[in-house]
């Protein structure tokens, strides 16, 4: 008798599935047999390492399609690697799904991390899933490589430098107000736009390592411009100065 798609795999049976092919890219990764992956040190480069956490509820929406939260916990995950000025390698993912997750969703999960991998060109490694009453938790690390010594800082910020953002603000605390229904007014064009840019944020994986040599300081925004800004500044011991009209913000 064949599995349902709606029968909850087990954890081997998952990850063989599902995860095993994700990491065809890299031999290192024993296809996901093993408890460990083997890297390959590359000469001249540092290795830099980040690590997100995203929890339903607080993160994304319980209902979002599952496809599309796995991109989004990829996509905050190479933002911050873009703010060092590093070129994304590898991830490693822990899951842990609430009981009787569906094989359906979890298959659309996996084949939107795939699809996403593949557009960055990135290799899953790793990893470990459980499950767990709930909420659904993921947690992502990435791993990616910058010249040694090269990487941009939070704490590198000077007195005279000037302020720059690669995007319009706000967009995504705006999206999931208009999922939520809470912007009266706004036509369905606008409010699409801005729910596409809660629900998948636009890594800066190109800008990131053309920044080394021409910033002095870089973190990526997602608490907010004020917010992530004030922590270049604790960290350079610098204040700053932002001109309101100046800050770039949706068309929509």
């Amino acid at each position: 008798m064949a599995d349902s798609d709606d029968d909850p795999p087990d954890e081997f049976g998952l990850i063989a599935e599902l995860f095993a092919p994700l990491a065809a890219g890299c031999p290192g990764a024993l296809g996901l047999t093993d408890d460990a992956a083997f890297l390959a040190a590359e000469p001249g480069f540092d290795t830099v390492a980040t690590m997100d956490a995203m929890v339903a509820g607080v993160h994304f929406l319980s209902d979002d399609p599952p496809d599309l939260i796995a991109r989004k916990l990829l996509r905050v995950n190479l933002s911050d690697l873009a703010a060092k000025g590093a070129r994304p390698a590898f991830v490693m993912l822990a899951a842990a799904f609430p009981y009787g997750t569906a094989k359906l969703w979890l298959r659309a999960f996996a084949d939107g991390l795939k699809q996403d991998l593949d557009h960055y060109g990135v290799v899953l490694i790793g990893g470990d899933t459980v499950s767990t009453p709930g909420p659904l938790t993921l947690t992502l690390t990435a791993l990616g490589r910058v010249v040694a010594g090269r990487g941009l800082l939070r704490s590198g910020a000077r007195p005279g430098d000037e302020i720059w953002v690669s995007g319009s603000i706000g967009d995504g605390a705006l999206g999931l107000r208009a999922i939520r229904g809470e912007l009266v007014g706004l036509g369905e064009a606008h409010g699409g736009v801005l729910a596409d840019r809660y629900r998948l944020p636009r890594p800066r994986t190109g800008l990131g390592p053309r920044l080394i040599g021409l910033a002095s300081a870089a973190m990526d925004v997602s608490d907010g411009l004020v917010q992530d800004l004030g922590h270049i500044c604790r960290a350079s011991s610098v204040t700053a100065e932002i001109h309101a009209p100046l800050v770039p913000l949706s068309t929509a």
